[in-house]
Parts: structure tokens; sequence; C-alpha cells
């Protein structure tokens, strides 16, 4: 059986966005391709590029394995299920926390988006993703 495809309706994801912060401190490291990857590294993504592999995992976990990183930042989930074929959320999304000057990386995964912001301003891109959830939630009913 095929797991549920999600919303992909812009107004409703957009009124459920249900913004969710993690705890731990993430880091961008990179591993040239004629490396190995660390053994019993955790991370949370990993991206195979012309120019070596990405990994996004806790800044704890690099410092473990010595690896160098960049980027500190906090993980927020978009815990509304959206369609991988949805068109505008992360669009909104990006361009509302770019207003607020806040940059951020995302990883679209099956059932959630991910934003990987600035750790010192995790909570202002929070404050930014909550605005956008209760305008859209305001329209829908006034609908």
């Amino acid at each position: 059986m095929n797991p549920p495809i999600g919303e992909s309706n812009l107004a409703t994801l957009l009124a459920t966005l249900q913004p969710e912060l993690q705890p731990t401190v993430f880091v961008f490291c990179t591993i040239g391709s004629e490396v190995a990857l660390p053994q019993n590294l955790s991370y949370v993504c990993q991206f195979y590029e012309q120019e070596g592999t990405t990994l996004i995992l806790p800044q704890a976990e690099a410092d473990r394995a010595h690896l160098p990183y960049h980027y500190q930042c906090r993980q927020i989930t978009l815990k509304v299920h959206s369609s991988l074929a949805a068109v505008g959320l992360l669009a909104t999304v990006t361009q509302a926390l770019a207003a607020e000057g806040i940059s951020g990386n995302v990883v679209s995964a099956y059932f959630h988006d991910h934003l990987f912001i600035p750790s010192d301003r995790a909570t202002d891109a929070i404050a930014c993703l909550e605005q956008i959830a209760l305008q859209a939630a305001s329209l829908e009913g006034d609908n």
C-alpha cells in the first residue's frame, strides 16, 4: 500500500504549517568524493555532488568525528504533510524569511519540509512562520 501523497492546496498548507524547532544544533560538512564516510556517524541528510558529499549532522557528531563544518543551524520541521508536488509552499516560506533577513536551507522529505536556519535566528524564523500560518488561517476562515 502506498503512503498518502500529502496536501497540495497552498492555502491549507500555509494555514497548517505547524513549524517545530528541533533542539539540536546542526552543521553542514563536506567530504571529498575520494574520502570514505566515517563509520558510526549519525546524520540527518547525505547528498552526493560532483565535488563531494554534503552531510547535515548534529554539531556534536561532527566534533566527535573531527569533521570541519560550516553554518551552525537549527532545524525547523514544517509538520504539515505536504505533497512533493505542492506548488508555492517553499516559495512563500523562503520569501517571508528573506524579508526578515533570515537565510534558510531547505530539505524536502516524503512527509515534511525541513528548514535549516542560522542558530541565532531560529526563534525569529519560528515567529515568522507562525505569522504566515496565522494569516493564512485567518484568510481560510474568511472563505
